[in-house]
């Protein structure tokens, strides 16, 4: 698939960028203490498809998936880092909830998340949370024409770092237009000046995913990916486009 996009093409990844944007933000007005997830998910269904998109993840199965995705929702707690399948567990004070999800505009797809605490929680994981935020800014920034993969890679591993936190292994980011997963891969880690030469017109799904213990991840039964030590973890994503004038962000 083309790594630049036309004109047409930038238009629906945008136009489903505007509906994540929008869809991420009510259900982070809904997901408060007592709320099952399952509930969260027929939320997000309900105003993708309202929107006149189709929800990217349902139904989805990525190579080496054992199935295809049952929701249009990753909902992930706490130790589990991304693909979380929205369940009746219902929500409770001190959780940290990571809010993944696609949309589709005309075959073309946006792809972006969000990070929130319900309640009250620890101030080391309120400090996690805003370093991956952060960290996702400034890979972001990093992302000009003229600049490489490493470039955004090393932005986000040199702030995570700083912090004492771990950037997760084998979790990236990745292009994403025409397939909801496209080339190139976005480590969250690299070297300045190394890796993909950027260019105006890639459109990018940056996503750096933090934990607080431990690089190492494990896969559980159900295709969650889980902190091996435990610990809280975090994820923000945005879609962005490379332009001349430097990167746009298409989902927020």
């Amino acid at each position: 698939m083309a790594l630049i996009k036309t004109r047409a093409e930038i238009r629906r990844i945008t136009a489903a960028g505007a509906i994540l944007k929008s869809a991420l933000h009510m259900l982070a007005e809904r997901a408060k203490e007592g709320v099952a997830l399952n509930d969260l998910d027929r939320l997000a269904r309900q105003f993708i498809r309202e929107a006149g998109a189709e929800p990217s993840f349902l139904g989805y199965q990525p190579e080496g998936a054992r199935r295809p995705y049952p929701a249009a929702l990753c909902a992930s707690l706490n130790e589990v880092v991304v693909h979380g399948v929205p369940s009746k567990r219902v929500l409770k004070n001190g959780d940290i909830l990571k809010l993944d999800l696609g949309a589709k505009v005309e075959g073309y797809h946006a792809d972006a998340a969000i990070t929130i605490s319900i309640g009250t929680i620890a101030k080391e994981e309120e400090v996690l949370m805003r370093v991956t935020h952060e960290a996702l800014m400034y890979g972001i920034r990093a992302a000009r024409g003229g600049n490489t993969l490493g470039d955004i890679g090393h932005a986000i591993e040199t702030h995570v770092k700083k912090h004492g936190f771990h950037v997760v292994h084998g979790l990236t980011g990745h292009g994403v237009g025409k397939a909801l997963h496209e080339e190139p891969s976005v480590f969250n880690e690299g070297k300045p000046g190394k890796g993909m030469r950027l260019q105006p017109g890639m459109t990018l799904a940056i996503e750096p995913m933090v934990a607080m213990g431990t690089a190492r991840v494990h896969q559980l039964f159900d295709e969650r990916s889980a902190t091996m030590d435990g610990s809280m973890s975090e994820h923000f994503e945005h879609t962005i486009l490379i332009t001349e004038r430097g990167p746009k962000i298409l989902t927020g």
